[in-house]
C-alpha cells in the first residue's frame, strides 16, 4: 500500500530513502542519528555530510546511503519543543514537506520516515503524528511513492488522549452488549466492564461520540435492484454517483494504482476486508453503504471485532481520512486499510 506504519528499527527498513533526524552542524547526536551513522558507516556518511554543512531546522539534504538497504539518506533537522509558539509545527511541516519534494526529485519510488523531533527534541508525540499524517497525505495525492512511518516502541507513537479515551469506551460499551447478549458471565465480570467503561468516559471529557443506531431501511426496488451486483459493479456505480475520478478514489483509499487498475479489469474481483472498507471510506459512504458494499464481496461485520468497530466509530464521527483510521487500526494492533 502506498502508507504504512510498522514498527521497526529504522536502519533495518529497505527503501530507497532513509530519512534521518539530522544534527543541524554536521556532526552526529543520539537517537535516531546515531542509529543511522552507525549503521551507515560512521566516517563515510560524516564526510558527506561534512561537505553539506549546517542544515537549517525545516531543511533537507541528501547523502549517498552507504551500509544501509537503501540509495540516499535524507537528512532534515527537526524543531526543538519550547511550547508550541515558537513556529515548531511550521518547521516540523516542512521537515516533511522538503523531504519529500526531494525524494520525489530523486525519483524514489520508496520512503522511510522516523516520527521526527519526538525524540530528543521533545516535539509532543500525538502532534507530531497529525503533521506527519497530514503533509504525508497531500503528498500522496499528487505523487506515487510508498511512504512508510517507522516507530521502534509503543512509547514513541501516540494517539490524542481524548481520542483514545473515547474509543476505549466504544469498545467496552459494545464488549458489555455482548457480554449481555452471550448471558454467560456472571455479574462481577459485567460490573468489572461496566466499572472500566464509566472511568474511560470520564477520562474522554466532553468528546462526543455515536452509539450505533439503526438506519432507515431502503425502498424494496432498490434493494431488488441493488440485490445482482457484483462487487466490482457496485464499486463503480457509487465512484460514478460520488463525481470523484478513479486516481482520487484509489489515491484516498490508500491503494495502489497496479491493485486498482485489476479492480477495474477484473469483473470477478474480490476483494479483501480491509481493501473493500478503505475504497468505501475514501467514497466517504455512511454505514448502510458500506455494509452493502462489503455483502456484495461476501463479507460483513461482526458486533464483537475489534475491527469493525473501530471502523464503524470512525465512520459514525465522520472520520474518513484514511490515515487517520489508519493511526488509530495501528495503536489498536489492527490490521491497516489499503492494498
Amino acid at each position: 500500500m502506498p502508507f504504512q506504519i510498522i514498527r521497526n528499527d529504522i536502519t533495518k527498513v529497505s527503501a530507497d530513502v532513509i530519512v534521518n533526524t539530522a544534527n543541524p552542524r554536521p556532526v552526529f547526536g543520539s537517537g535516531t542519528d546515531s542509529a543511522v551513522y552507525a549503521a551507515a558507516g560512521a566516517e563515510a556518511l560524516l564526510a558527506e555530510r561534512r561537505k553539506i554543512g549546517d542544515i537549517a531546522p525545516g531543511q533537507a539534504a541528501v547523502t549517498p546511503a552507504f551500509n544501509l538497504s537503501a540509495k540516499y539518506i535524507i537528512h532534515t533537522v527537526g524543531p526543538a519543543w519550547l511550547d508550541g509558539l515558537h513556529g515548531e509545527k511550521d518547521i516540523l511541516r516542512a521537515c516533511y514537506e522538503n523531504t519529500l519534494a526531494l525524494a520525489a526529485e530523486l525519483r524514489a519510488e520508496s520512503i522511510a520516515f522516523p516520527l521526527i523531533a519526538t525524540g530528543v527534541y521533545g516535539f509532543p508525540k500525538d502532534e507530531a503524528l497529525n503533521i506527519a499524517l497530514s503533509e504525508i497525505g497531500k503528498f500522496l495525492l499528487t505523487h506515487e511513492m510508498n511512504v512508510i512511518l517507522v516507530v521502534l516502541g509503543t512509547e514513541a507513537f501516540a494517539l490524542s488522549e481524548k481520542l483514545v479515551g473515547s474509543i476505549d469506551a466504544y469498545l467496552d460499551e459494545h464488549q458489555v452488549r455482548a457480554i449481555e447478549n452471550a448471558e454467560y458471565a456472571d455479574s462481577r465480570v459485567l460490573s468489572e466492564y461496566r466499572r472500566r467503561r464509566a472511568a474511560r468516559l470520564s477520562q474522554a471529557g466532553n468528546m462526543s461520540f455515536h452509539s450505533p443506531a439503526g438506519t432507515a431501511a431502503k425502498p424494496l426496488d432498490q434493494v431488488l435492484s441493488d440485490a445482482g451486483d457484483t462487487f466490482q459493479q457496485r464499486l463503480f456505480k457509487l465512484i460514478d454517483a460520488s463525481g470523484m475520478d478513479d486516481v482520487t478514489v484509489y489515491k484516498k483509499a490508500n491503494i495502489d494504482r497496479k491493485v486498482f487498475s485489476r479492480i477495474r479489469c477484473k469483473a470477478d474481483y474480490q476483494p479483501t476486508k480491509k481493501t473493500a472498507v478503505a475504497l468505501a471510506v475514501a467514497l466517504r459512504l455512511p454505514m448502510q453503504e458500506i455494509l452493502g458494499l462489503l455483502a456484495c464481496a461476501g463479507l460483513t461485520f461482526s458486533p464483537s471485532d475489534k475491527f469493525d468497530l473501530i471502523i464503524t466509530y470512525c465512520v459514525q464521527n465522520g472520520i474518513y481520512d484514511i490515515f487517520e483510521i489508519n493511526a488509530v487500526l495501528f495503536q489498536y494492533g489492527q490490521p491497516l486499510l489499503g492494498a
